[in-house]
């Protein structure tokens, strides 16, 4: 019943954006208004608020990492080969990038935050900080990197690959939340009773538009394309990368709440950013979009599964 009590809600909200969009009660266009509040201004709150007032636990960094994008280069690796198994084309090594993001890159933003403060409370923030303030950039840089050294089409230095993602990075709202919320958390000078309000109630935004704008920006996706390498990269997203942060996070020795973040993460389901550098390549398109949405669809089932295993490994932090 616990677990239903933070799945499901998550979940209602994503089919109340779908739904609204079906109806032809907002545009389809509302994702773009819904998600630049959300990720621009709310859930940016969010994160500064709980960094700045939340206790965290005391856990290694390095050993955080180690853990989440252990599992995570496994992952690519097992989905590069496989996909070269699936190809029929075996030179097309592009398509392999294309195919390993889609089955490591997790929607951990819209989807993963929300559940996750959900199932693990305020606790959670300084572990998930760690993760997304090199999430993106990461991911970014190696797949451009390992296109342009498939592809053989780099036309200039490593620097010139690199500058565009460091300057969005620089720009990115949630970065600059993370950012400021640790240098603020480090003065010591905590926050007003009005300030911390007025934050407070922003924050409290953040979630519920996040999950509404998934839902609306899902109607756009469909299954199609090749459905042996859409099944793939969910088995691959769903099944595969949060057994295998488990195991790294028992591995490493880390504190309940940083193992059930770093599982929680690696059990998204594949995130947009993954279509998006689809469509920058113009590389399995279709597939990537299918297992978006075949994903989040079977993340409703999946997901259940592993918030228990997470409350498995500590009882105390669920809510």
């Amino acid at each position: 019943m616990a677990t239903m009590l933070i799945v499901a809600p998550v979940f209602a909200l994503i089919a109340a954006g779908y739904a609204a969009v079906l109806f032809r009660f907002v545009t389809e266009s509302a994702h773009k208004g819904i998600s630049e509040f959300a990720f621009s201004i709310a859930i940016p709150a969010l994160l500064f608020r709980t960094i700045v007032v939340s206790e965290f636990p005391d856990v290694s960094p390095y050993r955080m990492w180690g853990a989440y994008y252990g599992a995570l280069a496994l992952i690519w690796i097992a989905a590069l080969a496989l996909s070269a198994l699936l190809r029929e084309r075996r030179e097309d090594h592009e398509d392999g990038v294309v195919f390993a993001i889609g089955s490591v890159y997790g929607n951990i933003v819209m989807l993963g935050i929300p559940l996750t403060l959900s199932a693990l409370g305020n606790e959670a923030a300084g572990p998930m900080a760690l993760i997304l303030s090199v999430n993106t950039p990461l991911l970014w840089l190696c797949g451009i990197l390992q296109m342009e050294l498939v592809s053989r089409k780099r036309s200039g230095s490593p620097l010139s690959v690199i500058r565009p993602v460091l300057a969005d990075l620089a720009r990115n709202p949630l970065m600059l939340a993370i950012g400021f919320g640790v240098v603020w958390r480090f003065t010591g000078l905590g926050l007003t009773p009005v300030v911390d309000r007025t934050i407070e109630l922003l924050a409290q935004a953040g979630s519920p538009a996040a999950l509404i704008a998934l839902g609306i920006n899902l109607f756009r996706f469909e299954v199609k394309g090749e459905k042996l390498g859409i099944l793939v990269m969910c088995a691959l997203k769903l099944a595969a990368m949060p057994a295998a942060a488990y195991l790294l996070a028992k591995l490493m020795g880390l504190p309940p709440i940083a193992a059930g973040v770093i599982v929680l993460f690696a059990a998204m389901p594949t995130g947009a950013n993954a279509y998006i550098f689809a469509a920058q390549y113009q590389r399995l398109v279709n597939p990537v979009s299918g297992a978006v949405a075949l994903g989040t669809l079977l993340a409703a089932v999946t997901l259940p599964v592993v918030v228990v295993i997470v409350a498995g490994l500590n009882e105390s932090v669920m809510r």
